[in-house]
């Protein structure tokens, strides 16, 4: 089973870079979307839906043309979430999921706090009241692929400016605390790409500042994180670079289930 997680920053702008046309040459079986935005209506038509999927969003209903996720699979699902029951996070359109038999394929977006304390507050927020549905998932016997921009870098492997960055939103101690003791040895959610690549530096994001592409001064802060029962099932993960449709790269793992 291959999934792709993909921050889009405008799902509209990244199909205009030729993003569906290089889709269908993937092979994908799920493909996880964040930053749609955009409204559903305006992402219909075959310039949006590849032959062969289905595609489930839930977009922000808070203002147009802000955040929103989205699904698309090649096999039906059986049931589609798209709320976890706390309308300050819900209606910013951040989370959906896919339901496929014992296994869930989540599209997560979680905030960032780059813009100002207010933000930052909020994803703190965000933070401590997703941890304890994160620890009932884990606890559940359903397995999971949790697929998104989590906005947070767990370690210097993942920053290519370590030391300038500290005080900054998505590289704060708080944070990569917050998700290293998520993704605990043995017990917790599993950093797929990590798990393959325990000592490789690779980034997801750039900024468009300066050349930061160009000399790949980037953040790995796109994940797919996985219940324990599926770390053996890893099979090969990949950060796709190029072509660019995005300030983020599409991450895609290969599962053996």
């Amino acid at each position: 089973m291959r999934i792709i997680s993909f921050n889009a920053n405008g799902l509209r702008s990244a199909a205009t870079k030729g993003f569906f046309d290089w889709f269908k040459t993937q092979n994908a079986d799920v493909l996880c979307v964040q930053e749609t935005k955009a409204q559903e209506h305006q992402l219909t038509g075959p310039a949006f839906l590849p032959d062969g999927y289905r595609a489930f969003f839930r977009d922000a209903i808070t203002k147009k043309g802000y955040s929103g996720v989205a699904i698309y699979a090649k096999r039906e699902p059986d049931e589609v979430r798209t709320a976890l029951g706390w309308a300050p996070f819900d209606d910013e359109g951040r989370y959906i999921e896919a339901r496929f038999g014992n296994l869930s394929v989540v599209s997560f977006y979680i905030p960032s706090g780059s813009s100002g304390e207010l933000r930052q507050g909020f994803k703190f927020e965000v933070m401590d009241w997703l941890k304890p549905i994160l620890d009932q998932w884990l606890a559940s016997g359903r397995d999971y692929v949790l697929c998104g921009d989590w906005n947070i870098v767990r370690s210097r492997l993942d920053i290519k400016n370590w030391t300038s960055n500290q005080k900054n939103s998505g590289c704060l101690p708080p944070e990569r605390d917050w998700l290293n003791g998520m993704c605990a040895e043995d017990s917790g959610w599993v950093d797929t790409y990590r798990a393959l690549h325990p000592d490789r530096q690779d980034y997801t994001w750039w900024s468009n500042r300066g050349a930061a592409r160009a000399n790949d001064v980037g953040w790995r802060i796109d994940y797919q994180l996985a219940t324990p029962g599926l770390r053996d099932k890893l099979r090969a993960c990949s950060i796709l670079k190029d072509p660019r449709f995005s300030d983020h790269a599409p991450f895609c793992v290969d599962y053996d289930v």
